[in-house]
C-alpha cells in the first residue's frame, strides 16, 4: 500500500473515532445531567458513591448500542441504499428531543436521588434509551460495535463521574444546558454522516 494510501485510511479512522467521540458525549449528556442532579442530593457523597452511578450509566449506555446494533443487522441489508439518510434522521430525532427537553427542565435538586438500587436502575435505562437507535443505525452503516461499545460506556462512566462530585459544587443550574450541548453534538454527527454518504 503506498503511503498516499495509508495517510487516507489513517485520517478515516481517525474521523471515525472523532465521530463516535461525539456521539458518546452526546449520548451521556442525559445521563450525566441525572448525575449532576444526584450530585446535589447526597449528603456527605464519597467516590462510591460516584462510582456506583457512573457504573450503572456507563454499563447502559454500552449495552444498549449493542442491542440495537444486534437488531438492526437482521434487516440492514435491505436499507443500505438510504441506510445514512435513517441515521441521520435518528440522531437528529434524539439530538432535538434533547433541545426541547433543556427548555423543560424544572425540577430541582431534591426530587431525585438514584442511589436506591431500583431507581438507579430505571433512570439508567432511562437516560440509555436513546443510545438504543444509536446502535441501530450504527448497524445501518455497517460499522463494527466494539469500539464505539467501548468510547461510549467509557465516556459516560467517566463524565458522570466527575458530573456527581460538580453536583455537589454546583448544584443542577448546568443541567438543561448540558441537555442542549448534548443535542446539538448529535445533530452534527448525524449530518457529517449524511454529508459523507451524498
Amino acid at each position: 500500500m503506498s503511503r498516499l494510501g495509508k495517510n487516507n485510511n489513517l485520517t478515516f479512522v481517525i474521523m471515525n473515532i472523532i465521530a463516535i467521540v461525539g456521539i458518546a458525549i452526546g449520548l451521556s449528556m442525559d445521563a450525566l445531567a441525572v448525575s449532576v442532579v444526584n450530585g446535589c442530593t447526597i449528603k456527605k457523597i464519597k467516590h462510591r458513591h460516584a462510582f456506583l452511578i457512573a457504573g450503572s450509566f456507563g454499563l447502559f449506555q454500552a449495552i444498549m448500542p449493542l442491542i440495537g446494533w444486534a437488531v438492526g443487522l437482521s434487516f440492514s441489508s435491505y436499507i443500505e441504499s438510504f441506510d445514512h439518510w435513517i441515521a441521520f434522521g435518528l440522531l437528529s430525532f434524539i439530538g432535538g428531543k434533547m433541545i426541547l427537553s433543556s427548555f423543560r427542565l424544572e425540577k430541582s435538586c431534591e426530587e431525585k436521588n438514584c442511589l436506591h438500587p431500583p431507581t438507579l436502575l430505571l433512570l439508567s435505562l432511562a437516560t440509555s434509551i436513546d443510545a438504543l437507535a444509536v446502535g441501530l443505525s450504527f448497524a445501518m452503516l455497517d460499522m463494527t460495535i466494539f469500539l464505539p461499545v467501548v468510547i461510549i460506556g467509557l465516556i459516560t462512566f467517566i463524565l458522570c463521574f466527575v458530573g456527581v462530585h460538580l453536583g455537589k459544587r454546583l448544584g443542577h443550574f448546568f443541567e438543561g444546558k448540558l441537555e442542549f450541548a448534548g443535542g446539538v453534538i448529535l445533530i452534527a454527527v448525524g449530518a457529517k454522516i449524511l454529508i459523507e454518504h451524498l
